[in-house]
């Protein structure tokens, strides 16, 4: 069977507008606001007065939106789609018309064509996302065409159930939900000085006592880090037995990852969050700059590259934790299928008090209870989307 169209389009559900900015959600149960709604949050930008304080003031504010891929029998598949008019019109206008009349069965040649077709100006960054959305839509097609999830077109569950870790700063409530693992997002970076590094060795000290030896402690440093402030401060984290050390430089800067391996030897690095496209992902573990791989599978270009960066990993003796793989159906069901990833990452911005299961959420979605949890096994990615929530995409 053919494609029929592949467009970009708005969504008509409440549902979302939470998802797209979590702070403007308010919920009856909340104790406190969440920590997603104040810094501080060391970031690239952390350098600059003017943005230093708070992360959301300069990252992009493009809505999410949906791709829509349909095939000639009027069957379709559908992916959430990230930073709006420019990934829609790389889809619309490029991508999507250059693929029609394809097979709905070829998702490994249709990812190959648009990252070829992404060559001009690079598969990588703003491209990697319309790829990821026409990718995952593609996935989802697939699955309902031969009524099965799509972690049964991977090879079946590689697990009973997807062990969860939180991420964010409101840990008594992670511990309170029944997380054994959290990440803590790093509060200052270099320019905050000798005054800052000694306020992020504090909050590491005052989180581990909250959350005792039996859980484990990962600290997130969002590409806020050189290469002298990494080491010194996980020098100083020695005490406190961090799990792992995350995304401390710039993803680019890969030479500097080098270094920053070899200078910390002893420490278990992960990157990959922003890192596009398998190749540097081949890089680093040919080189073994990091020990553990965290592509998103929303931007690195969907579930196609996530399965060969799995094969990537084991060959090289690494693990693969996608970023935010517990808050997409997408993250979830290659979670449950690879063996390569042992834990699914659930970034928490819903308020204390909210459970995630009554937090603002697409429906179909899956929820972690008690740190744990299993993705619908409903055809496709499962995501309770009807034709009404669907219209032209508005630029």
């Amino acid at each position: 069977m053919k494609i029929k169209s592949i467009r970009a389009v708005n969504l008509d559900m409440p549902a979302l507008s939470p998802l797209a900015r979590p702070s403007e959600a308010t919920y009856q149960t909340q104790r406190r606001p969440s920590w997603v709604e104040s810094g501080p949050v060391a970031n690239p930008m952390t350098r600059y007065p003017r943005y230093a304080s708070y992360r959301p003031s300069w990252t992009p504010t493009w809505d999410n939106f949906g791709c829509v891929i349909e095939a000639e029998d009027g069957t379709w598949g559908f992916a959430i789609a990230q930073h709006g008019k420019p990934v829609a019109s790389i889809i619309d206008e490029y991508l999507g018309p250059r693929l029609v009349g394809e097979d709905c069965m070829a998702v490994e040649k249709i990812y190959d064509m648009a990252v070829r077709m992404c060559a001009p100006f690079g598969a990588a960054g703003i491209a990697s996302y319309a790829v990821s959305a026409i990718d995952l839509a593609m996935w989802d097609l697939k699955g309902k065409l031969l009524d099965k999830p799509v972690y049964e077109l991977l090879g079946g569950p590689a697990k009973d159930e997807l062990f969860c870790y939180s991420t964010g700063a409101d840990t008594d409530w992670y511990m309170e939900l029944g997380f054994k693992a959290t990440k803590l997002p790093c509060p200052y970076g270099p320019a905050d000085g000798l005054e800052g590094l000694k306020k992020n060795v504090q909050f590491i000290a005052e989180t581990r006592e909250l959350v005792g030896d039996d859980v484990e402690l990962m600290l997130d440093c969002w590409m806020a880090f050189d290469v002298e402030y990494a080491v010194r401060l996980t020098e100083a984290l020695r005490p406190y037995n961090m799990k792992w050390m995350e995304e401390c430089l710039r993803s680019e800067d890969i030479d500097s990852h080098a270094v920053l391996r070899e200078r910390l030897p002893w420490q278990t690095l992960a990157t990959g969050e922003h890192w596009y496209t398998t190749a540097p992902f081949q890089y680093a573990a040919a080189h073994h700059l990091v020990d553990i791989l965290q592509p998103d599978i929303n931007w690195v270009g969907g579930m196609t590259p996530i399965v060969k960066i799995c094969a990537i990993a084991e060959s090289a003796g690494m693990a693969v934790i996608p970023h935010a793989g517990g808050n997409t159906a997408y993250g979830q069901h290659a979670c449950y299928a690879m063996p390569a990833i042992p834990w699914t990452e659930t970034f928490v911005a819903s308020p204390p008090g909210v459970p995630p299961e009554d937090a603002a959420k697409i429906p179909g979605l899956s929820t972690p209870k008690n740190g744990a949890m299993k993705p619908s096994d409903a055809p496709g990615f499962g995501l309770e989307i009807e034709e009404k929530h669907l219209a032209p995409f508005k630029y």
